[in-house]
């Protein structure tokens, strides 16, 4: 697989789409999923446990954001550390709240970049 496929496969990911045939269905509502996508029946959820890969994602998308924001605004501006501390406590928060669909489409999409076959 090519570099260029595999980014969009992670890009159809990012956008919610299915990483087999890039319709838009991998999440009913909220954080609801389909278990498979509507157009080409491909299956999201592979086994119980399937989706700790997207929760390292996020965890790992939280801290790179928490971690160098905490570090630029040290660097440029002259908040003090009670007021990092709120600011990146409440970013710790939703942050990740905010990004579970993305992280999960794009660990989807992971998963098929080497188990594209994989379709029960």
């Amino acid at each position: 697989m090519t570099l260029k496929r595999a980014l969009g496969l992670l890009g159809r990911g990012l956008r919610l789409r299915c990483p087999r045939c890039g319709a838009k269905t991998l999440f009913r509502r909220g954080f609801a999923m389909h278990e498979r996508c509507r157009v080409c029946a491909y299956r999201f959820e592979r086994e119980q446990g399937y989706f700790v890969g997207a929760m390292y994602i996020n965890y790992g998308v939280t801290v790179l954001i928490i971690v160098g924001g905490y570090f630029a605004l040290e660097w440029w501006t002259p908040i003090t550390l009670a007021q990092q501390l709120a600011l990146w406590s409440g970013v710790g928060i939703i942050l990740p709240v905010a990004f579970f669909r993305q992280a999960r489409g794009l660990w989807v999409g992971f998963d098929y970049i080497f188990n594209p076959g994989e379709d029960d």
